[in-house]
C-alpha cells in the first residue's frame, strides 16, 4: 500500500491590501494573482462584484483559472464565516493543495449611525485570531479593505493585524504586526455600551435548573419577534450556552437581558465576577486551543452574527446579536 505524506505547512501569510482606487487593484492584486497562477497555487476569491469586474478585465482568459466564491451569504454570521474558511483551508491542506485565498470582508450590514454593533470592528477580532487558527495549513490569505469606505482608525487596525501587506513591491512583512493575544486582550477590556433601561427580558439566574424555563422565555420572545423555528432554535442554543458558562464559571447571580433594535434581537449575559473570560475564548474550535468557557462561546459565535465581550475584575459581560435576515439564512456546511 502506498502512503502519502502530509503536506508540509508553510508559514501563514496573512496580508492586508488597502484599496484606494481601481489602479491599486490593478497594480497590486492583479500581479499577485499572476504570481499565484504561475506558482500553480489554487486561488479562491471571495470578493465583491466590482473587484471581480476589475480583476476579470485585467486578467482576461486567465481569470477563468481562478475559483470565484459567492460572497453575498458568506459573511452573514461572522463566526461561522471564519470557521467555514478554516474548513476550506483544512480540506485543501489535507489534499496537498497550495492555496491562496483573496477575501473582501462584507461587513456592511446595518451601517447606519444608530447601528447597535460595529460589524467591521467585530470582524477585526477574527482577523486577529485567524493567525493562530489557520497557521497549520500553510496557506496565504489576502484581505482587501477599501480605505474609501472605512474610517482611517479602522484601516490602521487592519494594517496592525496582518503580518504582511501587499504593496507595489509585492507581499512585504509587517514589522508593526500586533499579536493576537495582545489585540484580543485589549478588546476584552473595553466596556460594552450601556444596555437600554427598558428591555424585553430581564432574568436573574442562580441555578442550572432555571435553564429550562429560560429556554421557554427565549423561545417565546424570538417567536414573538417573527423568528421562525430554526432561527429561534439558534437564539435559544447560543444564549443558553453563554448563560450556562456564567452559572458554571462566573460568580452568582447571573443576569440576562434581551431587547430588540428594529428586527435584530440582542441579548446580554452578565455574571458577578469570578473567573475572567480568556480573551481568545470562542475563537478556537473545540478540541484545539480552548480554555475555560471556550466550547460554549465557540458555539455561540457560530450561531449569532456578532458576539462581543467585556471581562473585568468585578463582572463579565457577553452580548450576542441576532439580525433577522442573517439568522434566517442558514450557514452552509
Amino acid at each position: 500500500m502506498t502512503s502519502h505524506a502530509s503536506p508540509v505547512a508553510r508559514p501563514f501569510v496573512h496580508a492586508a491590501l488597502i484599496v484606494d482606487s481601481d489602479d491599486t487593484l490593478r497594480s497590486r492584486l492583479v500581479p499577485a494573482l499572476r504570481r499565484s497562477i504561475a506558482a500553480h497555487e489554487r486561488v479562491y476569491l471571495l470578493v465583491g462584484a466590482h473587484v471581480e469586474r476589475v480583476v476579470r478585465d485585467a486578467l482576461g482568459a486567465l481569470a477563468d483559472r481562478l475559483e470565484w466564491g459567492e460572497r453575498a451569504s458568506f459573511h452573514l454570521r461572522l463566526g461561522f464565516a471564519y470557521e467555514r474558511l478554516r474548513r476550506y483551508l483544512a480540506s485543501q491542506h489535507a489534499a496537498g493543495s497550495r492555496v491562496h485565498v483573496i477575501t473582501e470582508p462584507d461587513v456592511s450590514a446595518d451601517p447606519g449611525p444608530d447601528a447597535p454593533v460595529d460589524r467591521a470592528t467585530a470582524h477585526l477580532s477574527y482577523e486577529s485570531a485567524c493567525g493562530d487558527e489557520y497557521a497549520e495549513y500553510g496557506c496565504a490569505v489576502t484581505c482587501l479593505w477599501d480605505s474609501r469606505r472605512h474610517p482611517t482608525v479602522l484601516i490602521k487596525s487592519v494594517r496592525d493585524l496582518h503580518n504582511h501587506e501587499l504593496t507595489e513591491s509585492g507581499c512585504q512583512p509587517n514589522a508593526g504586526h500586533v499579536a493576537s493575544a495582545d489585540y484580543l486582550r485589549a478588546r476584552s477590556e473595553i466596556p460594552l455600551e450601556a444596555a437600554p433601561t427598558v428591555v424585553d427580558l430581564d432574568i436573574g439566574l442562580v441555578d442550572l435548573d432555571q435553564l429550562t424555563p429560560l429556554r421557554g422565555a427565549l423561545r417565546g420572545w424570538a417567536e414573538g419577534r417573527s423568528f421562525d423555528a430554526d432561527a429561534t432554535g439558534d437564539v435559544v442554543v447560543a444564549v443558553t450556552e453563554v448563560a450556562t458558562n456564567g452559572l458554571v464559571h462566573g460568580a452568582l447571580p447571573v443576569r440576562l437581558r434581551g431587547w430588540h433594535h428594529r428586527d435584530m434581537l440582542i441579548v446580554q449575559v452578565d455574571d458577578s465576577g469570578g473567573r475572567r473570560i480568556p480573551p481568545a475564548a470562542g475563537f478556537h474550535r473545540p478540541g484545539s486551543a480552548d480554555r475555560v468557557g471556550g466550547r460554549g462561546l465557540w458555539l455561540a459565535r457560530q450561531l449569532a452574527d456578532v458576539v462581543t465581550l467585556h471581562s473585568g475584575e468585578r463582572s463579565s459581560s457577553i452580548r450576542l446579536h441576532f439580525p433577522h435576515a442573517g439568522t434566517h439564512s442558514l450557514p452552509a456546511a
